[in-house]
């Protein structure tokens, strides 16, 4: 089966990331494999693991700066906080879960991928000490609202909050448009990303960290 993964890696991947291809398809056997015993992967998700997942993930990476400091909230098997370590070297990801199956995946994928630009952490957002980060991330996690309250006060003020959602993503970023204002939310964007690449484009609400979304924190470095 992880023969398979890897011999049906797209040719759009060595197009698009030439220099990240091999470990991506490492990657994608890795998730064909131990993910899919382990609970962390569906098995009929293995077909469509580079379409619906790694190059869905991948393409977050465009709307990221250079050499920002990455928390993905709630990164399960690691969707899309290893994809963006892996195809953007220049970040510092932190891949925060709480559940000790899924950091043990992690910390072997880690590894496994030599991955110098990622970290595992085990704790739930609310639980990170104070850090905060230029950029956070989350995919499939919770409602905007919820996700929000854990995302935003993680974020240094004018830092990026990344909501990889689904088609009623605007419909979801009206609805909260309240409480998203009750937590310092600022500049607020559906972006449709990979229209020319993929046949279902991922689709990433972005929105601005203001001061009142800080709280108390003061802008560390997630490093």
């Amino acid at each position: 089966m992880a023969d398979d993964v890897s011999r049906e890696t797209p040719s759009i991947v060595d197009e698009l990331y030439p220099r990240s291809a091999a470990r991506l398809a490492q990657y994608a056997e890795l998730l064909a494999t131990e993910g899919t015993l382990r609970g962390l992967i569906g098995p009929r998700e293995v077909p469509r693991l580079w379409d619906r997942h790694l190059l869905n993930c991948a393409l977050v990476e465009r709307l990221i700066p250079e050499n920002a400091s990455v928390a993905d909230i709630g990164t399960g098997a690691g969707l899309p906080g290893i994809v963006l370590a892996l195809v953007r070297p220049d970040l510092e990801v932190a891949l925060v879960e709480p559940l000790l199956r899924r950091t043990t995946f992690l910390d072997e994928a880690v590894e496994q991928l030599e991955l110098k630009n990622a970290e595992v952490v085990r704790a739930r957002a609310e639980q990170l000490g104070g850090r905060t980060f230029d950029v956070v991330v989350s995919r499939a996690v919770a409602p905007l609202d919820r996700l929000a309250q854990w995302c935003l006060p993680l974020c240094v003020e004018g830092g990026l909050m990344l909501a990889m959602k689904g088609q009623s993503a605007e419909a979801e970023l009206a609805e909260h448009e309240r409480a998203l204002d009750a937590l310092g939310a600022e500049d607020r964007h559906v972006h449709h990303v990979g229209v020319e690449e993929l046949t279902q484009p991922t689709t990433v609400v972005s929105i601005v960290a203001g001061r009142a979304a800080r709280g108390s924190q003061h802008g560390r470095r997630g490093r």
